[in-house]
């Protein structure tokens, strides 16, 4: 019999009816999730954070390096070329959070390619210090026992300047670093976008995917909300294959977050979940 899934509620998206990031993590929980997944948590003290985890009994499993400056533009610092002091500061801060949360996953944002500068022009430069820092925070990551992802996000709709866009692009730089702890994270609403062929994709990249994503293409919705990607089928792909990490929800609701639950329920019912 195949696995069942694990979901994660991404809390920078999902329950925006609650203001603050520990009342989400008490909304996902009354939901049924027992894990949850946040960008950027860095605003809230991260002992508020840790009591409401503790006291729902729910597992926080992915949280992102901060994005620099963003009144400045920045998504992310990874690749950025003269940025590597922000970048580890940034790291080290992602660590302690990570470490209190006893979250197991970080996602090192690439970030974006500098306004005003061609993309094709300054490749290069930016790919040497995204693996630079890569390899760095591999080493820093090893030793408290996290995995470090990297994200192809797609530059078509959501962020025409972001440096990742493909997965191919990202496996090309995970075999450079060639590290153990550092994974590919798929989004399933970026890779569509980006290059379809879904199921090769998967197949092909599976032993390097360290974390998932989903959401509906092109809207960003509930994964049942109409569009491009077959979830049941995805789902059904990923079971076969044995994934056993978490599928992050981080799509934007139509209404209200718990409304639009449905599709989690029935895949939760057909295997027996509560």
């Amino acid at each position: 019999m195949p696995i069942s899934l694990h979901f994660a509620a991404n809390l920078s998206w999902l329950f925006p009816e609650a203001q603050t990031l520990p009342q989400r993590v008490k909304a996902a929980a009354a939901t049924g999730f027992k894990a949850v997944e946040v960008a950027w948590p860095y605003e809230t003290e991260v002992t508020e954070v840790k009591k409401e985890l503790e006291k729902n009994k729910v597992e926080m499993v992915l949280i992102n390096t901060p994005p620099g400056i963003l009144a400045r533009g920045e998504l992310g610092l990874g690749a950025v070329v003269g940025q590597q002091d922000e970048f580890r500061s940034g790291l080290d801060l992602a660590v302690k959070y990570a470490k209190a949360l006893d979250c197991k996953r970080i996602h090192l944002m690439a970030g974006r390619v500098p306004a005003g500068q061609d993309k094709a022009s300054v490749t290069k430069k930016m790919e040497c210090t995204f693996i630079e820092n890569l390899k760095y925070a591999a080493d820093i990551l090893s030793k408290e026992g996290i995995l470090g992802l990297v994200e192809p996000i797609n530059n078509r709709i959501t962020d025409p300047n972001y440096f990742l866009n493909t997965p191919h692009q990202a496996v090309q730089i995970l075999q450079k670093v060639d590290r153990p702890n550092m994974k590919l994270q798929l989004d399933v609403f970026h890779w569509q976008i980006m290059d379809g062929n879904l199921t090769q994709n998967i197949n092909t990249y599976f032993p390097l995917i360290g974390h998932v994503q989903i959401a509906q293409v092109p809207g960003r919705n509930e994964p049942d909300s109409p569009g491009e990607v077959n979830y049941s089928y995805i789902f059904n792909l990923l079971e076969e294959l044995g994934y056993q990490g978490y599928i992050g929800c981080e799509y934007a609701p139509k209404g209200n977050t718990v409304d639009g639950l449905g599709w989690l329920k029935t895949y939760w019912n057909s295997r027996g979940q509560p």
